[in-house]
């Protein structure tokens, strides 16, 4: 009887969420639409999805963040913002930390999401990993999206785990050769407790303070395409620690 309460619990916490993430698309939409007419309005739609929708979120799931900040993200600059992928928060997180419009970098799949996948594919960089020529048309969108003052969002792991007893998969290239490229600052972030509060596995999760640190940026003015291993290794060794040490004091 207890594990149907928690089971019922966790289903109307999911049905909750959906509806939190539906509701401002629907109030905003007209609104929404009208900044995806132009590249030149997306830093407006940034703002509407940072303050109406990824923050009345976070704090509507009863998940306020607390985010520390070893390193500001200066206003006007673009950077390279990577970080582990565990939840659908990650999302919201990832807006609430960052002021500085950013794209995000994802897979396809995502744009079959209803209403969601509306403005994903929209604003979003999107790419098909299974096709090599999409992955061509991402550095070209992305040079584009740099060349306008934003910055960009990669999760480097691919996607999420299905074994979520993985602290942190491997990383792959794609955010760490478009850096080096773009000669862009990187921002490492370690997301500590959104896998506990909103994970991928549905009869789980629940409210509780959502933690993030942005580690000091790395710098890749003076590298080339030779450092591009070490570059990837060095970040996810930073981010690993961070989510290894949180794991021990809990």
């Amino acid at each position: 009887m207890l594990q149907l309460i928690k089971n019922i619990g966790y289903t109307l916490y999911r049905i909750w969420f959906y509806f939190l993430v539906a509701v401002p698309i629907v109030v905003f939409f007209p609104i929404l639409l009208f900044f995806t007419l132009s590249e030149k309005t997306y830093p407006q739609f940034f703002w509407m999805a940072r303050n109406l929708w990824a923050r009345p979120i976070l704090y509507g799931m009863g998940c306020p963040p607390r985010v520390v900040y070893k390193q500001k993200i200066e206003k006007g600059k673009s950077y390279m913002l990577v970080a582990n992928h565990t939840s659908m928060l990650d999302i919201m997180l990832m807006l609430h930390i960052s002021r500085n419009p950013f794209v995000f970098v994802g897979k396809k799949e995502l744009a079959k999401i209803p209403l969601f996948g509306f403005f994903y594919k929209r604003v979003c960089i999107m790419v098909d990993r299974s096709n090599s020529g999409s992955r061509t048309g991402v550095y070209r969108r992305a040079q584009k999206r740099l060349a306008q003052g934003l910055s960009i969002c990669i999760f480097p792991e691919g996607g999420v785990p299905d074994d979520e007893s993985i602290v942190l998969d491997s990383f792959k290239d794609g955010a760490f050769k478009m850096a080096l490229s773009h000669k862009i600052p990187i921002v490492p972030i370690s997301f500590l407790d959104n896998k506990k509060r909103f994970s991928f596995t549905f009869l789980s999760g629940g409210p509780g303070r959502v933690r993030a640190k942005v580690h000091p940026f790395v710098e890749t003015a003076i590298l080339d395409e030779s450092d591009k291993e070490m570059l990837r290794e060095r970040i996810r060794t930073v981010i690993l620690t961070e989510l290894k040490n949180y794991t021990v004091k809990k």
